[in-house]
């Protein structure tokens, strides 16, 4: 990896808390108030999104909604209503497209825009970023942040550093100082494992990571290693990608009682299958592997995967691909906690090497 030879300009946009923000917009008398969108407090679902006054509490996204009820007991927890946050994130990647076709859509509350050359032909991509914003309120009466820079991984960074409703730009002479001062956690690209791994080794900030060499941070992160290496010295080559390719699909719950009824975990199993299967079918790609997940009730979590060289979409298949490996999972001590089922290795229609056969092996 190198400096590119020519100075992008990259936009990205984080709508902030979107979930909840679009239930206090439709829920006025939720404003100023903790809430949390997800699973219910006597449930044993998780967060999805909290308002950032939950968030004073210490409440975050895949936290038991249990433990956020203690930290919050006066929090309002609400069940998603996803109709209406696609319905918002369509509004909002339309004003996207407004300004250029170069769109990166990673979830549906952020995006990476490649403004360098746009459709208003408007050279400055601060100015673009702010009107952006202004359409997106004026359009859903939600929020967003926007970080401005000359590549992926810096305007990621940008838009995180002035939360909720901000804009930062990072530019060119000023990246690497930003970078030398951010804690490692704040890295995009870093999880938690990473985080702990690095602290261990004295890596607490951008400046600690700067110092070690190539070769050392490959020996301790693989290939990743190579990825911190340049973007602590703000080199990301990484295009925006516009034609995003799906590579999984899946559906998982968390039980509301562990089971150990093999009835029950089979029938589960079979409405993920006709799930998944129904939209593998509009998407118009099918599978060569299927994945199951399995987290006991002492939250031990296991995976088993198997593939096939032809690959399939029928539900009635993959239910029982799914009993086969479960049958293989269930070991008679711990009840089930967490079911989940996924496909992945997809085969799309228009892929020609492909055969397209169905299996019957399970006929």
């Amino acid at each position: 990896m190198k400096k590119a030879d020519k100075i992008r300009k990259i936009i990205h946009i984080d709508m902030d808390a979107f979930f909840a923000a679009v239930e206090i917009r439709d829920n006025p008398e939720y404003k100023g108030k903790p809430i949390i969108v997800g699973g219910l407090p006597n449930s044993r679902g998780v967060v999805s999104t909290c308002s950032y006054e939950a968030r004073k509490f210490g409440i975050h996204s895949a936290m038991p909604s249990s433990k956020a009820y203690r930290l919050c007991p006066q929090a309002i927890f609400v069940k998603p209503h996803f109709e209406a946050y696609r319905l918002a994130s369509q509004q909002i990647r339309k004003i996207f497209f407004e300004y250029t076709d170069l769109v990166e859509p990673m979830s549906m509350d952020e995006a990476y825009l490649d403004v360098t050359n746009n459709k208003m032909s408007n050279p400055s991509a601060t100015k673009i970023a702010i009107e952006i914003k202004q359409k997106i309120f004026e359009t859903t009466k939600l929020t967003a942040s926007a970080g401005v820079s000359y590549n992926k991984f810096l305007a990621k960074i940008a838009s995180d550093l002035d939360k909720p409703d901000g804009l930062v730009v990072i530019k060119p002479n000023d990246a690497e100082k930003i970078l030398e001062k951010l804690p490692i956690g704040k890295f995009h690209g870093i999880g938690k494992v990473s985080e702990q791994k690095m602290q261990k080794i004295g890596i607490r900030n951008g400046a600690d990571l700067k110092k070690w060499s190539l070769k050392d941070l490959v020996k301790h992160f693989g290939k990743m290693g190579e990825f911190y290496y340049y973007v602590v010295r703000g080199i990301d080559n990484r295009q925006v990608q516009t034609n995003w390719i799906r590579k999984s699909l899946g559906h998982e719950r968390t039980f509301s009682e562990d089971i150990s009824d093999l009835k029950k975990l089979t029938e589960f199993l079979k409405t993920s299958s006709l799930k998944i299967s129904e939209r593998m079918k509009k998407e118009k790609f099918k599978s060569r592997t299927l994945t199951l997940k399995i987290k006991y009730d002492n939250f031990d979590l296991i995976t088993k995967s198997k593939t096939f060289s032809i690959s399939f979409d029928e539900g009635n298949e993959i239910f029982n691909i799914a009993c086969e490996l479960l049958y293989q999972s269930v070991n008679g001590k711990n009840k089930i906690r967490l079911l989940g089922l996924s496909v992945s290795n997809l085969v799309w229609e228009n892929d020609k090497n492909d055969n397209q056969l169905i299996l019957s092996f399970y006929s």
